[in-house]
């Protein structure tokens, strides 16, 4: 979810909180415009009400983390871990900032300069000699190995929805809420190409992992190739196919081999689609929007998740339902373990959980945040995840 989406979700919830509550004062002053007093039973309870919550009424706050970072002070929207050395991390987040920090104590080593607004995507580069932090504020700020020195600024899009960086070189690619995709070369920030194909926000999009095609997600319910060289379409797939979908595009996978597209959308459902243009099939069992996906690198195996809080595995093979697994809120993201059939996914439940895809066991729950987890960076080995949450806190869990 983007910060915008997280808002609105948000926000209708605490309108249906709202309907329902009932302020203690609202009822005190019913009482006095009666015109009948206070009993002294009534009284009592005030008086007790004043002297503190009683025990019964606590909230112990489970913590499994180990570490944090707590400098942000608004919702956190972003976080990556550095490629080769796996305890630096940068968080961006709604306090227009990013922050370079370490896990294992949590120490900011950086405070990278501000942006004008959200900054809603951090990445390091594949080798982590440059790192990259973009805002909603149309601009990505560009820095060089150690960190301290500033090499770019990119500007050319209107609001930044996400940032990529090549697999193999210093070429970053950007999706913008004005329907287009740029891409520079770095650090010398020279502008390679504009991608023009898309009628509404650029939602989700990366390189592929080859690094010779680009895929492109839209709210416009498209998803496109792209030739990064001549920044043609090489193929699209459209909601003019009523067999694929019909409402925004929200997040996107690419398999192992780049052979294979996973797509989740609004319209609750996910999509697997190859390369050379046919529509493999549809998953459609969430009742909500499809915010994440994720395609298993060792097992013919893909996972999506909704707003209504399912996690489900799907058998590639087969194109059948393997099982459903439940958070208590919306899933945020999922990310698939390197070489293996484990899986993490995070929610607005504000819980981490690792499962196990084989069996559908949850392997372990994490908590620790208080309000909802938007975003998560996982080691290569799967043992450290760092998260970012609406409470203004980043943690690590191991």
């Amino acid at each position: 979810m983007n910060p915008e989406e997280h808002n609105t979700y948000v926000d209708e919830h605490e309108a249906e909180h709202d309907e329902t509550y009932v302020d203690e004062n609202d009822v005190a002053e019913d009482v006095e415009d009666s015109g009948e007093p206070m009993d002294e039973d009534m009284m009592d309870e005030d008086d007790d009400q004043e002297a503190g919550p009683s025990a019964d009424n606590e909230i112990l706050l489970e913590d499994d983390s180990i570490q944090g970072f707590f400098n942000h002070k608004e919702p956190v929207f972003s976080i990556d871990m550095h490629p080769t050395d796996q305890n630096i991390i940068i968080s961006g987040g709604g306090d227009d900032k990013a922050y370079i920090w370490r896990v294992d104590n949590g120490e900011q080593l950086f405070e990278l300069e501000k942006h004008g607004d959200s900054v809603v995507s951090t990445k390091f580069s594949h080798d982590g000699l440059l790192v990259a932090t973009g805002g909603m504020d149309g601009k990505i700020n560009v820095y060089k190995s150690g960190l301290t020195e500033k090499c770019a600024v990119l500007e050319g899009p209107d609001e930044i929805q996400w940032i990529n960086w090549h697999p193999k070189g210093n070429v970053l690619l950007a999706g913008a809420n004005d329907a287009s995709m740029w891409m520079w070369s770095l650090p010398t920030g020279e502008f390679m190409n504009v991608f023009n194909g898309h009628s509404a926000p650029v939602t989700c999009g990366r390189f592929t992992n080859s690094g010779r095609n680009i895929v492109s997600g839209s709210e416009d319910g498209s998803l496109i190739i792209w030739d990064p060289k001549s920044a043609s379409i090489v193929r699209q797939f459209t909601p003019e196919d009523e067999r694929f979908h019909q409402e925004g595009i929200t997040s996107l996978a690419i398999a192992k081999d780049d052979q294979t597209i996973l797509t989740g959308s609004m319209d609750n459902t996910a999509k697997l689609v190859h390369t050379n243009g046919n529509i493999l099939g549809s998953f459609e069992n969430a009742t909500e929007s499809v915010e994440a996906v994720g395609l298993c690198s060792v097992l013919p195996l893909a996972a999506t998740g909704s707003v209504d809080g399912s996690l489900s595995i799907w058998d590639i093979n087969t194109m059948r339902l393997r099982t459903t697994l439940q958070h208590d809120d919306a899933v945020t993201k999922l990310l698939w373990h390197e070489n293996s059939p484990m899986l993490t996914s995070v929610s607005l439940d504000c819980t981490v959980r690792t499962w196990d895809a084989r069996t559908g066991e949850a392997v372990r729950t994490w908590k620790g945040h208080q309000e909802g987890i938007m975003d998560f960076a996982l080691s290569h080995d799967g043992k450290t995840i760092v998260t970012a949450s609406d409470d203004g806190c980043c943690l690590v869990f191991a």
